[in-house]
């Protein structure tokens, strides 16, 4: 079983919703980071539909987890997602049918048997694991995500004239977003947490060791930059900074990066200001 470290969510702006979420049940635990395409008004209830598709899916792996047999993260995950889509669609006017309207993100999920931890992962979410011999190791995606999302903003910052906050009315990056997403609706990008179940059996799966004493830190991207975008510190340093002084501390550091020193987006491209920021941090 996950006994709870510390915790933390923070949304990008006090402006928007935040479209992170994170949970443990038993020996579960993940975080979520969430999207939707610019300007998609929300059916759902909710300021953002990924918002709710955030919330959704955090609550009922919460609900779930623990019932899931044999700790099977790919069932589980492609159940959560049909119910996803089924409330959704039971809501959604027709136009609301086209994928590229649906709420989509990003997920890392894992789950403890003996010494060993499974971690399925949806695109640019991670997982630090640190074993009680000191040593980190870093699971999922994002550090490749990220040299790639950070090329693909520093090209379309400098040919757009924007900054951070500016640039998802840029016209460029609006079409670059709508091939991106297609792509997606055509099966050829990356698998992801949605309304898709299918989506489920594309999962990126690893085992890891993982005996008494290890912590996991798991992360948004929004967290994560101090390691891949802002090089704050190294995973090794991540951990043990969260050990020492908890998560809000680094969290308070991302945000001075991104608005005080660098809301240009000149030193470190990307495409928010400041991102969602969530992290959960457990012991085995």
């Amino acid at each position: 079983m996950f006994t709870v470290v510390d915790r933390i969510s923070w949304p990008g702006s006090p402006e928007r919703a935040n479209e992170d979420s994170c949970g443990v049940s038993g020996d579960w635990a993940w975080v979520i980071d969430t999207s939707i395409f610019p300007g998609t008004p929300p059916i759902m209830n909710e300021v953002s539909d990924a918002a709710w598709l955030a919330r959704f899916a955090s609550e009922r792996l919460s609900e779930l987890a623990a019932r899931a047999h044999d700790g099977d993260g790919v069932a589980l995950l492609r159940h959560v997602m049909e119910e996803a889509r089924v409330t959704f669609l039971a809501r959604a006017p027709e136009e609301r049918h086209d994928v590229l309207t649906w709420p989509v993100g990003a997920m890392t999920l894992v789950h403890r048997t003996g010494p060993v931890l499974d971690v399925w992962t949806f695109a640019d979410t991670t997982a630090f694991v640190r074993r009680p011999d000191g040593s980190v190791l870093t699971v999922g995606e994002a550090p490749e995500l990220r040299g790639y999302e950070a090329a693909k903003a520093a090209e379309l910052l400098r040919a757009s004239g924007s900054t951070p906050k500016t640039i998802f009315e840029a016209p460029l990056f609006q079409a670059w977003l709508t091939e991106r997403r297609q792509r997606q609706k055509e099966g050829r990008g990356l698998a992801l947490l949605g309304l898709d179940p299918a989506a489920a059996d594309r999962v990126r799966h690893r085992q890891v060791p993982c005996e008494d004493g290890t912590v996991v830190l798991l992360t948004s991207d929004g967290f994560s930059a101090l390691v891949d975008l802002y090089g704050e510190t190294d995973a090794t340093g991540l951990v043990e900074a969260a050990l020492r002084d908890g998560l809000e501390p680094l969290a308070r550091r991302a945000r001075e990066i991104e608005t005080k020193e660098d809301p240009s987006g000149t030193r470190f491209p990307r495409f928010k200001e400041s991102d969602d920021a969530t992290a959960l941090l457990v012991r085995a």
